[in-house]
């Protein structure tokens, strides 16, 4: 049986969101092992002077935990 938990990460680039949910990951992996999915729940930008200045995105990370 495996056992699996989530946890919720807020992301942000000024790239795009590819990058935003990129780091997301990065991030996560500094100190989460075994990530096995990552759902993204919202998206959204900021915009300054009628332009994107950062996307930011919402995301669930799912990973395996090893139980006793």
């Amino acid at each position: 049986m495996s056992v699996l938990k989530v946890i919720e990460i807020l992301g942000n680039s000024t790239e795009s969101f590819e990058d935003a949910i990129q780091n997301v990951i990065d991030e996560a992996s500094k100190s989460v092992r075994n990530i096995k999915s990552v759902y993204i729940q919202d998206m959204q930008v900021s915009v300054k002077e009628s332009r994107i200045s950062e996307y930011r995105v919402n995301a669930k990370v799912t990973f395996g935990i090893v139980g006793d």
